[in-house]
């Protein structure tokens, strides 16, 4: 797909619209020293938005110093007039994330020639592509058609694939097209006007086929990324392009010789001959400067170069915009580049406990979505029953805690009543749920915090943020045990008898630390770990898992259960062993958050109080030291199953604790 465009917005425009805000320009090195043969080319990125169009915590119910494209749009038009040429691209993730997401897609819906919101933000801000990210499939194949016909850019990705692959990546069918070729013209440092084009070819995670089955299976597949890339980008340079620009929503990682479609691929990606400069994303991080990536060969985060060449990770939620800046010299047959430069500009400054906002709301941006943001705040305030006792999750990942505790609660319920009828109703049943709000990269006010009394849809998607699908699979008590070793990792190994040792594993997301419900076991950490973040087998010798139990026995190894579950987790989501789409008995048409709904408006009051059915193996004269957020003070004494005091240290805003084992 060719898009023609006959020249960048002039600077005066956006000098103009950097004079409205009192914004002092000054351009950019490249653009002031470029010769007449040689140009600059700004390349910015948002990624991750997750329709956070407001600076708004739905969740909350509060505004948010730290989130929303209306706050990204401000700076734009600013860094924009840094340079004599600028392009604007998105990097995926745009459609699922918040609840008015879920109040567009639930309550008000789509119909053909309706405007999403976010695109109708995105509409506003002159993007010259996009991408499409995992999150985009979680409302189905239909309802994102829709949206992306409203968008006024083209979207491209290479390794989409339409029903079936065929037999080679050249030959398949998409939903996008593969790639985009931007013509432009682009300002020389003398002045003068010169003709560009630019390839732009796009990237999701090919796990989407198991994160999103029930909407993708028999609709669509997907291929690896670096597979479609090794195909794609030689037909790109076949169309004459000057630059390669790869939109990968994928995040950075090392090189795993076992794994030929890794979901985080940016890396390998960069290392496909043809391609210029990546755009990545997904992980929630920020690239250059991100203190994850220092130890991965290839990635260098103070350059910000992946393979060496130029990178971003622009954040997610709005927090920041994503530079490449790129000198452009013209040899008399062809572009080349001949220095570059990244960068990212945040939305928001924080210092110790202080965040502070550096940048005000773009009214337009906020213009576009703002009834649809008025809708939303109803919706979530919308009241479905009683709590008898206060929903946090500040010890969710130390401790049995009532967060996780209610949805398996409702997950049980469900599940009971939906058995009933079927050959499995006579078999044990169990109910694993993770804690998705628990601080780690999201910050310190990243927790659930919802007090006893009236509970409303705006706290249960703040017990449940993403719309999985729940479902049921049938697995031995032998892969129960394997299920809570690979949960474990959530841990760093601990030397009994030592004080003040951290205790959180920085690489394991939290979403990744499912607790069961339905038995009873505790956890050794002065063992090693079993399983990497990854799932690999660690440690075949080590058991962290210990004194398991179910109905106050030692398990069966041999025995058959039922665990409620969701589709991610279900479909294989996370690497868990022995937990695989061909255990799945029951995929249930209702989402993980429905049901808890569902739950508090039977129950009518719910009591979410901990049942400490998990704890940390004893260890004399040991403790750990852990991460949580400030207001985590109010609840340490009710703690279950733990013994937890503040060291009376914060760090980064986190406030840290001690636990005794």
């Amino acid at each position: 797909m060719i898009d023609r465009k006959p020249a960048f917005l002039s600077r005066r425009h956006f000098l103009a619209g950097s004079a409205a805000l009192g914004a002092a320009v000054a351009l950019h090195p490249y653009s002031v020293r470029a010769a007449g043969n040689q140009a600059h080319l700004r390349l910015m990125e948002t990624t991750d938005i997750h329709v956070n169009v407001y600076p708004y915590d739905y969740y909350a119910d509060k505004p948010s110093d730290t989130v929303g494209l209306a706050r990204t749009a401000s700076i734009i038009d600013a860094i924009r007039a840094e340079a004599k040429n600028a392009l604007l691209f998105d990097n995926g993730d745009f459609l699922q994330g918040n609840p008015m997401g879920d109040y567009v897609a639930y309550e008000r819906g789509i119909k053909d020639g309706d405007v999403h919101p976010v695109i109708a933000a995105m509409n506003v801000l002159n993007y010259e592509a996009g991408t499409l990210g995992n999150h985009e499939f979680n409302y189905g194949l239909p309802f994102m058609e829709k949206v992306l016909a409203g968008a006024n850019f083209p979207y491209c990705c290479a390794n989409l694939v339409k029903g079936e692959l065929a037999e080679t990546p050249l030959k398949d069918e998409f939903f996008v097209p593969p790639f985009l070729v931007l013509e432009r013209e682009i300002e020389l440092g003398d002045g003068a006007m010169k003709p560009i084009r630019i390839g732009v070819i796009g990237f999701v995670p090919p796990q989407i086929m198991v994160w999103d089955q029930a909407n993708l299976e028999g609709k669509a597949n997907t291929r690896g990324i670096v597979e479609a890339a090794k195909a794609w980008v030689p037909k790109l340079r076949e169309e004459g392009v000057d630059l390669v620009l790869a939109l990968s929503h994928s995040g950075i990682a090392g090189n795993d010789p076992k794994d030929d479609r890794p979901e985080n691929a940016s890396l390998d990606l960069a290392r496909v001959e043809g391609i210029d400069a990546v755009f990545t994303g997904h992980q929630h991080l920020r690239f250059p400067g991100e203190k994850d990536f220092q130890d991965i060969d290839g990635a260098d985060p103070k350059k910000g170069t992946l393979a060496g060449k130029p990178a971003v990770m622009a954040g997610f939620w709005g927090s920041d915009l994503g530079l490449i800046d790129l000198l452009l010299e013209h040899d008399g047959k062809a572009w080349k580049i001949a220095d570059f430069s990244t960068e990212l500009r945040p939305i928001y400054e924080r210092a110790d406990k202080t965040v502070t906002a550096t940048v005000k709301s773009d009214e337009p941006v906020l213009d576009a979505a703002k009834a649809d943001h008025e809708a939303t705040l109803t919706y979530v305030r919308t009241p479905v029953g009683k709590t008898s006792a206060p929903l946090y999750s500040y010890f969710a990942l130390v401790a049995d805690d009532p967060s996780v505790q209610i949805v398996n609660q409702a997950q049980t319920w469900y599940m009971r009543e939906i058995l009933k009828p079927t050959e499995f109703a006579s078999l044990p049943l169990l109910s694993a749920a993770a804690p998705f709000k628990a601080g780690g990269r999201s910050g310190p006010d990243y927790y659930t915090d919802v007090a006893a009394g009236p509970i409303a849809i705006k706290n249960v998607a703040d017990l449940y943020l993403y719309p999985n699908t729940v479902r049921a699979v049938k697995i031995t008590g032998a892969v129960v045990k394997e299920w809570l070793e690979m949960s474990a990792g959530m841990f760093r190994q601990v030397e009994a008898g030592k004080e003040d040792q951290p205790l959180l594993a920085d690489d394991f997301p939290s979403y990744n630390f499912d607790v069961i419900d339905g038995v009873t076991y505790q956890i050794d950490v002065t063992r090693p770990a079993r399983y990497s973040a990854e799932g690999q087998l660690a440690d075949k010798g080590s058991e962290r898992i210990v004194d398991l139990k179910f109905a106050d026995r030692p398990i069966d190894p041999e025995q058959e259960f039922i665990v409620a579950t969701n589709n991610y987790r279900a479909g294989g989501g996370g690497n868990f062993p022995g937990i695989s789409a061909d255990k799945i008995v029951y995929v249930a048409p209702d989402a993980n958050r429905d049901v808890i709904v569902r739950y508090i408006h039977d129950q009518g009051t719910i009591n979410p109080s901990a049942d400490a059915n998990w704890r940390f193996a004893p260890a004399k004269g040991t403790s750990a030291t852990f991460e949580t957020g400030p207001k985590a003070k109010q609840y340490a004494a009710s703690v279950k199953g733990a013994t937890i005091e503040p060291t009376g240290r914060e760090e980064n805003g986190f406030a840290l604790y001690r636990i005794r084992l």
